[in-house]
Parts: structure tokens; sequence; C-alpha cells
């Protein structure tokens, strides 16, 4: 598509003036008028011989097949004009749909003897299937005159999943750490526990009750029992997928930073030799895992994260919590993640996790908005702000009632910013296991 510029509307424009001159003093002076058409016209004409030719303009394009959320990455476009052109200035626009993050216009000066490669970044805002569907190219001719403006179709899908990739950095930072190999692992596993490890000698400082006296008798010296947690615990996973997890936080839905923590989470839970069970809900069940362990069960965790949509259905506590409750076999360590917005809207939430409490062992975990922190803790500057401030500190004291209430009914809670909750999700989880709780 070949469009004018602002300079030769410009240019046209004053013509008007001459075409007005034959009219008003002579008509003699009409072929002025004429001249100047003419020579605007021979001016365009100019500008688009000389300009390159859409056709000629080839553009290749490298999309990445996969997108974690959370994260970023671009595509690579790479604009090469014939040899022997002269640079040409050329604005490339990504046509995106809504799940990525729009981007502007990128400027790209490709020339005869080089092409010119430039990168548009893909930010996911939630999880799907996002398209990147053409990649529109604009450029002028060397006068400046016209503009052309070409389509060029890419029609590329691009998955984004949860992010594996950095769960598992994080992960195999955290497993391969040597604190954790040399301290903490051991610790969590052996002395504590009530399941027999082995038996060692008596050194001087250590517990003279752990004694046994059988064994000590038939070696001929003093010997202790060492013991280690029990292990084949189950750890269920219990998302909430509601219309309040689906709000982004920090431009990432509550939804999504659940999943990354609880991925994690399962991932140390599978190490440590713990078998781990995945349930969503929102007005009904959604998902349902059976607690397995072993080598394949994180990669199965992480297809059915990946398959959890978003709801705009208000959670039904009582349904999800008591139909869990049911599936449930034997006494286990349910970690709901979820959220509220006041005690009035919890009062349910509340009722069903002391009730589930009962048999197991609740890890209530929620996010921080750390907007609403400073909304209450910043200084207004008028009445407007001063009745944010008021509103944003009444619902911070309502959370801490709802928190203290499950508090007292023997839930264990977390309520963290995203960027911390995942380790301190790990580090309750871990202080859960060595004081064996579940």
């Amino acid at each position: 598509m070949i469009q004018p510029t602002r300079r030769l509307v410009l240019a046209l424009a004053a013509g008007f003036p001459l075409a007005l001159l034959p009219a008003l003093t002579a008509p003699a002076l009409w072929p002025v008028w004429a001249a100047a058409l003419f020579a605007a016209v021979a001016a365009a004409t100019a500008d688009a011989a000389l300009a390159v030719r859409p056709r000629r303009l080839v553009l290749s394009a490298e999309i990445p097949d996969t997108l974690f959320i959370g994260e970023r990455d671009a595509v690579k476009l790479r604009l090469q004009v014939p040899a022997g052109a002269r640079a040409t200035r050329v604005e490339v626009l990504c046509d995106l749909d809504e799940t990525l993050e729009p981007q502007p216009a990128m400027p790209a000066l490709p020339s005869g003897r080089q092409a010119a490669a430039l990168e548009v970044p893909l930010v996911p805002r939630r999880r799907g299937a996002a398209r990147v569907r053409a990649a529109w190219l604009r450029w002028t001719g060397p006068l400046g005159l016209l503009r052309f403006v070409e389509r060029r179709a890419l029609g590329r899908r691009v998955a984004i999943i949860p992010n594996v990739r950095g769960v598992r950095q994080a992960a195999l930072r955290f497993m391969s750490a040597r604190e954790f190999l040399a301290g903490t692992k051991v610790q969590a596993h052996r002395g504590e526990g009530s399941e027999f490890d082995s038996l060692r000698e008596y050194l001087p400082g250590l517990d003279p009750r752990a004694l046994d006296w059988k064994s000590s008798a038939r070696h001929r010296k003093l010997l202790l029992r060492e013991h280690r947690a029990e292990r084949n615990h189950q750890v269920v996973l219990a998302l909430d997928t509601g219309y309040l997890m689906s709000e982004p936080l920090g431009d990432i839905p509550r939804l999504d930073h659940a999943i990354n923590a609880s991925l994690l989470l399962g991932f140390v839970a599978l190490k440590t030799g713990d078998r781990v069970s995945l349930f969503a809900f929102d007005e009904r069940v959604r998902l349902f895992t059976e607690p397995r362990s072993g080598p394949d069960a994180f990669m199965r965790l992480q297809q059915r994260t990946a398959d959890l949509a978003y709801s705009r259905a208000e959670t039904n506590f009582t349904l999800g919590l008591v139909e869990l409750d049911r599936r449930l076999k034997r006494r286990s360590l349910v970690v709901v993640l979820t959220d509220f917005v006041d005690t009035v809207t919890a009062e349910l939430m509340i009722e069903n996790l002391g009730r589930l409490a009962r048999r197991h062992l609740v890890l209530f975990t929620t996010m921080r908005d750390l907007a609403l922190s400073e909304t209450a803790d910043g200084a207004p500057r008028d009445l407007t702000g001063l009745n944010r401030a008021m509103v944003a500190r009444d619902l911070l004291r309502e959370r801490e009632v709802v928190l203290l209430r499950l508090r007292r009914l023997g839930a264990h809670c977390i309520e963290a910013p995203p960027g911390g909750l995942s380790t301190r999700l790990i580090n309750r989880y871990l202080d859960i296991k060595r004081r064996e709780l579940v």
C-alpha cells in the first residue's frame, strides 16, 4: 500500500494559492500552477521509482514455540534489501494478540551491504495459546514524499506454559546447594525422627537416652540408635482456580505464581521421598491426581498444571475441600494456595479449612499484595489518597484476622509476596518434616 507523506500533502497544499492566481490576476499565469503541479507529480513518481520495492524487501522471522510465564523471549527478525541498494529506514511493528503485551514500532536500517536484525520482545500476560499474527513494515522513498506499508503474515502460534524452566533452575540450585546436602537434608531425615536408621558408637555429648542396651551388650560397646524422619508422606497441592486467582499480581496472574511455587515444592517433596498429589477447584473440582512418587512424577505434575485454565467462577470452598477430604484415605499435608478479600467472604473458607485440619495438616498459603501495603503505609497527599489508605489498612487488618483464626484452628499459614513465596513454602515444608507433624 502506497500513501502520501505529510511532506507531499504540504507541497500540494502550497499549490492552491498558485491555482488562484489566474482567476484573481491574469489568466495567462495558469501555466505556473500547471508547472508546479507537474513538478510535484514528477517528484512523487521519482520517489516511487527510487524507493525499495515491497517485493524486494525480504523479511525472515524466528519465533519461539514456547514461552514461560514470568519470563520473556523475542521474535528475531531479519530484513534484507537487494545488493547495491542504499540504506533504507524501515519501521517494523509486530501484530500480537491480547495474551502478549503490545510492543511499539522498532526501526531497522537494512542496506545492500548488510541486513538489519532486530528483536521484538514477547512478554506473556497469561498462560494459554498466543499468536504472532503479522509484521507491518513501513518505509519512505528517498525524497520522503511517499510512504510504503506492507503486511507480512506470520501466523505463528506460541504456547505459554508454567515457568518450568525457572522452577527447575531454582530447584536444582536448592537441591545441589552445599548447605542443603550437608545440613538441612541430614538434619531433616536423621537423628530426630521416629523411623530406625542405623547404629553408631556412643561419644561423649550424645543423648544417652538413645542407647540400645541389647546391641551394646552384643557388641560389647555402647551403641546408640539413630532415627530418621518418616518418608512416603502424602503432600497434596490444592490450587484455587477461581476468579480471584485470575487477577494479576505484578503483571502475572496469582494462579501462575501459585503454580510456580507448587511445582517447586513438589520437586523438593519428591526428592525427599514423599508422594505428591495435585488438586484444583473453583465452583467444582477441576483436577485430582492420585499421590505418586518416582522419577516421572514431576513430569506428570508439570503437564497437569499446564492444563489448568483461568476461571471467572467464584470458588466453592465447601464443595472443593469436602470432596478433597473424601478422596484422601490417610493423613496428609494439604497445601492450599488461594486468596481472599475480607472476613465476610472468607467465612466459608475458614469453616471448611478448620474441618479439614481435624484430619490433615493444613498449610494455608496466600500472596501479599505489595501495592496494597504501599497504599496503606504511604503518606496521602489529598482526601482521595487518605480514603484509599484507610481502605487499604482495613483490608490488611481483616487479612490478619483471617490468618489468626486459621492458626487457632490448627492450620499453618504463610503470607508472602510472589517473589518470596517459593522460599517460604519450602522452608515451612522442611520444618514440618523435621518436626514430624504429618
